[in-house]
């Protein structure tokens, strides 16, 4: 006989499960107990749910595995929504259990009660409450199935306290197995068809089940056809940046002549990406519902072709299947693009010379220094703001697993996502970037850091601004500045409070020593930066910015 937590631990075990993030509650103690016995999983303790389930969110980036977070209900809920909002966004499978109540006050509105079907179920894969303790292998079974297959994304599972603490019988579940969808010998022969006809194609690459055989796959397949490929929003280290074929990022702030090449391509072969708001330009790069381009998508969710864009050939893949059955295709005789290839390869890297912003701190020729300072294998994180921009442009990502940052554009992401990420992957170099703002959402789990002596690195922008909503502001309110500015702490004290290590660099000359400094503490450590608030973009001031948008 196993009181419910213990079963519930021991089916994580059996699925593979590593970590466990949570806040504690008093909602599943029984959990916790359960826990304490496992010399498999280790508990991570963090400060919010919200950077918990961040921190979960991330661990399923770096681990291709479900991230498990731990959290009570109500507030704890409505905190670690944020995270799940990630993941549900950037297809990342992730499983968020959450103590309840127990059943025998429910539906009183009884101390912080929710309904979490009906909360979560609008932006989950699948929501979901145990109510018997007997059926607890099923559901979290399930759970794994659904968080990781064909798209995946977020799970929630309710569990009531009092069932939690019960006592039962349990079979444990065997470990899941996946179907992996791939693409018939027909379709490649379509899509082979597709590419020998066409002139100007071009591949965008993103989204779920990604690798580093599919990265290898796609870079030889890229290589044989001299094809030029682009990432998508926050997919950049899906392939080497400094390899010839790599054309840029299609993302916020797309250099001109990528965004010109997918208008003009006659050809688009995505595979994996979504085709989402930031990718496309706010869907201004491809005509709806029907692209001016021919447009092989390939994705594992068939419920994904289509759902915007009408493709010409749709191919219902993993990233896997879809890149080991390339494998079977020849270089063709003649290339048509390749000169294509060379211009638009040329113009991304003119796009990586900083470009002179106002003040003492070029965050661009920080970012370049940092690209050039750290190996291959480090992991660069961050979360939302204009501070991103210049991370997305000027630091060269080397390989598949080197970026964290979250397609839905959250704030306070970097690094509880740092954190995970060097928990995953004890041996690499970690840095975070965060603007002061969005630092200051997640700023606790600096805690979490020192507490498991986690030497990650984050480097805080401070402009004294919400700068992406006061650059918004200035363009169709100019002068009529209201709730962007910002007071803030002196951010290397503050790290030096939680006995971090903590630097302040007010020239940009300063930032290579105290980045060496940083490494060298061994401590969790925080840099920041003194930005001026008119070096808003890479390209322009604000000042330049100041009442160019369209007034509503």
């Amino acid at each position: 006989m196993r009181h419910g937590g213990k079963i519930l631990i021991d089916q994580l075990e059996k699925q593979g499960v590593t970590a466990a993030f949570t806040v504690p509650g008093e909602s599943f103690l029984a959990a916790l107990d359960g826990l304490f016995d496992s010399k498999q999983i280790k508990t991570i303790i963090c400060r919010q749910e919200g950077g918990a389930s961040m921190m979960a969110e991330a661990w399923g980036k770096m681990t291709g595995k479900p991230g498990i977070c731990f959290v009570t209900r109500g507030p704890g809920a409505a905190n670690a929504m944020s995270g799940l909002h990630v993941a549900q966004q950037d297809s990342t499978p992730m499983i968020l259990f959450l103590g309840l109540p127990g059943e025998r006050h429910e539906d009183r509105e009884a101390f912080q009660e929710i309904d979490t079907k009906r909360l979560f179920s609008s932006f989950v894969k699948w929501a979901a409450v145990i109510r018997s303790i007997d059926r607890i292998p099923e559901y979290v079974s399930r759970a794994f199935h659904v968080a990781s297959s064909g798209r995946p994304g977020p799970v929630v599972l309710g569990l009531p306290e009092d069932m939690l603490s019960a006592r039962a019988e349990a079979k444990d579940a065997r470990p899941v197995r996946f179907a992996a969808a791939a693409p018939s010998p027909v379709v490649i022969a379509e899509f082979a068809d597709l590419l020998a006809s066409a002139q100007r194609p071009l591949m965008i690459i993103g989204g779920p089940g990604w690798s580093t055989t599919v990265e290898a796959r796609i870079k030889s397949f890229a290589e044989r056809f001299d094809l030029p490929v682009a990432a998508a929003f926050r997919f950049q280290d899906y392939m080497d940046n400094r390899h010839p074929c790599y054309v840029g990022h299609a993302g916020i702030g797309i250099d001109p002549k990528l965004a010109a090449a997918v208008k003009d391509a006659d050809l688009l072969i995505v595979v994996g990406a979504r085709l989402g708001e930031m990718t496309t330009s706010g869907y201004t790069l491809i005509d709806i519902p029907n692209p001016s381009q021919k447009l092989v998508h390939i994705h594992p969710s068939p419920d994904e072709l289509g759902t915007v864009y009408a493709p010409d050939l749709p191919i219902t893949s993993t990233a896997e299947g879809f890149a080991a059955a390339l494998d079977a295709l020849q270089r063709p005789a003649n290339i048509p693009w390749r000169q294509r290839r060379a211009e638009l390869r040329a113009a991304y890297e003119a796009t990586l010379e900083p470009i002179p912003t106002p003040g003492d701190v070029q965050l661009g020729q920080v970012v370049h220094t940092l690209s050039e300072m750290l190996p291959p294998e480090a992991i660069v994180a961050n979360g939302a703001g204009n501070y991103a921009s210049f991370v997305h442009r000027y630091f060269q990502y080397k390989g598949y697993r080197t970026q964290l940052a979250p397609t839905s554009g959250s704030m306070g992401y970097g690094l509880p996502a740092a954190i995970a990420a060097k928990l995953a992957e004890p041996e690499r170099p970690v840095v975070a970037f965060a603007g002061d703002g969005c630092f200051m959402m997640t700023s606790q789990e600096l805690a979490t850091a020192v507490q498991y002596g986690l030497n990650v690195v984050t480097i805080v922008c401070n402009n004294g601004i919400y700068g992406t909503i006061r650059m918004h502001q200035e363009k169709k309110y100019p002068d009529r500045v209201v709730g962007t500015s910002l007071v803030n702490p002196d951010f290397a004290a503050f790290a030096r409070s939680f006995g971090a290590h903590g630097e302040t660099v007010q020239r940009t000359e300063e930032f290579r020593p105290a980045f060496e400094r940083a490494l060298a503490s061994g401590k969790p450590a925080v840099i920041e930066l003194k930005i001026d608030p008119e070096a808003i973009t890479p390209r322009q001031s604000l000042s330049q910015i100041r009442g160019t948008g369209v007034k509503d």
